[in-house]
């Protein structure tokens, strides 16, 4: 029968570990504890002890001791917890996760959760979920719940939120997965999305849909573009439609939402047809105004909202982003094409906007031109929220997807 197991330091969060088991036994869900602890004894008896989850990460709890170094138990207690529920999950042995955790017990806690698959429940209960949490999450589907008080004894304040967060895993656990049949079955194509490009996007999912397959659309945060490319390249992805590639600009600009230096390269190496657009590269995300790095004073900016203040790319900036994606497309593998909308890459980039700029258009183009060698460009004379480039795109790439089969 699955199983959820329960990651704690039982030497510090042994009680409530066997709280939370508990709570689990009497929702009928079985519950076991892992230790990944190192230093003190443990509060509780284990189910699966530390000195299993050391010898997991090629060492032993004895000499993790002998070492006396914090930082390197927590980093060989991550590895090994990862390898006990990898290897438990590829048994079909894992109903969820739940961890409870400071600082340490959160890394190690998020980095086993994170080797699972999406779907596999997950609950983080953290003193540090309050904060940024990106670190933790990255691209999977865990939840982190706020424990407000530290984990440290069962009180009016701990207690309910331990009991709710037996309570969620233990709900989601249950719930049986989707029969078959459902919606999920189809192909799935992703798609990415912008605040400004939704227009354009809303209308090609429509069409992809129309053509019979399952979207995804991945709001082009850092975290999104990271999900996006992780699922390609778990093979789950059968086309993209990678409309809004703003996050080439964080990168380059030093912004708050790259999704690092491989975005825009898993379709290319698992071959995956994908369609490129150029959306929202007229800008680079920073937070509140006062966030913009002083390198920057001077530039054109604009607020978004109260927490997001977008700054216009100039026209050698947008050389280096058309450099990067020409090169990075050009690259792939499978069938793919560029589309470019010559009336404005944004909402706030066409006639009479703040950010209509033709010399950093033509600059981003002209460099994905001279970069992305072979590979098809089509230039239409749309903004890219005209229903006839959304159009155009979507076609592209369900002709594309077509020429794989």
């Amino acid at each position: 029968m699955k199983t959820v197991y329960v990651l704690a330091t039982l030497d510090t969060k042994g009680v409530e570990a066997a709280f939370v088991r508990d709570q689990l036994a009497a929702l009928k869900v079985p519950a076991k504890i892992v230790d990944t602890g190192c230093i003190g004894s443990p509060a509780v008896q284990a189910d699966i002890s530390r000195e299993e989850i050391f010898q997991l990460a090629g060492t032993s709890l004895a000499a993790m001791r002998e070492k006396n170094d914090r930082g390197e138990a927590v980093k060989a207690a991550a590895t090994g917890v990862t390898r006990l529920l990898t290897d438990l999950h590829a048994r079909g042995e894992v109903a969820g996760v739940l961890g409870l955790g400071g600082s340490a017990g959160t890394i190690i806690g998020t980095s086993a959760m994170r080797a699972l698959p999406i779907g596999v429940p997950k609950v983080m209960v953290s003193t540090l979920a309050s904060g940024t949490v990106r670190q933790f999450v990255g691209d999977k589907d865990i939840l982190m719940l706020n424990s407000i008080v530290d984990i440290l004894g069962i009180n009016r304040i701990s207690r309910p939120i331990l009991t709710n967060a037996a309570r969620a895993v233990a709900g989601m656990a249950s719930v049986p997965s989707a029969p078959a049949g459902s919606p999920s079955d189809k192909p799935l194509v992703a798609l990415t999305m912008f605040g400004v490009t939704t227009k354009c996007v809303m209308r090609a999912k429509e069409q992809i849909e129309k053509a019979g397959y399952e979207t995804l659309v991945f709001h082009a945060t850092g975290n999104g573009g990271q999900a996006m490319e992780t699922l390609i390249s778990e093979g789950l992805i059968a086309g993209v439609l990678d409309l809004t590639t703003t996050e080439l600009a964080d990168e380059a600009c030093g912004g708050f939402l790259s999704a690092g230096p491989d975005r825009l390269t898993a379709a290319g190496k698992a071959g995956v047809p994908q369609v490129v657009s150029v959306g929202a590269l007229d800008m680079a995300n920073f937070f509140a105004p006062d966030t913009v790095p002083a390198k920057y004073k001077g530039r054109k900016l604009y607020p978004h909202n109260p927490v997001v203040t977008l700054m216009r790319t100039t026209p050698e900036e947008n050389a280096r982003i058309g450099a990067d994606l020409g090169k990075k497309v050009a690259a792939a593998k499978g069938p793919k094409s560029i589309l470019l909308p010559k009336k404005g890459l944004s909402a706030i980039d066409a006639a009479g906007q703040p950010f209509d700029d033709p010399e950093a258009r033509q600059a981003l183009y002209g460099a994905i031109r001279d970069h992305a060698k072979g590979v098809e460009i089509v230039e239409l004379d749309h903004h890219i929220n005209d229903p006839e480039f959304a159009d155009a795109a979507a076609r592209k790439l369900l002709d594309l997807m077509k020429t794989r089969k």
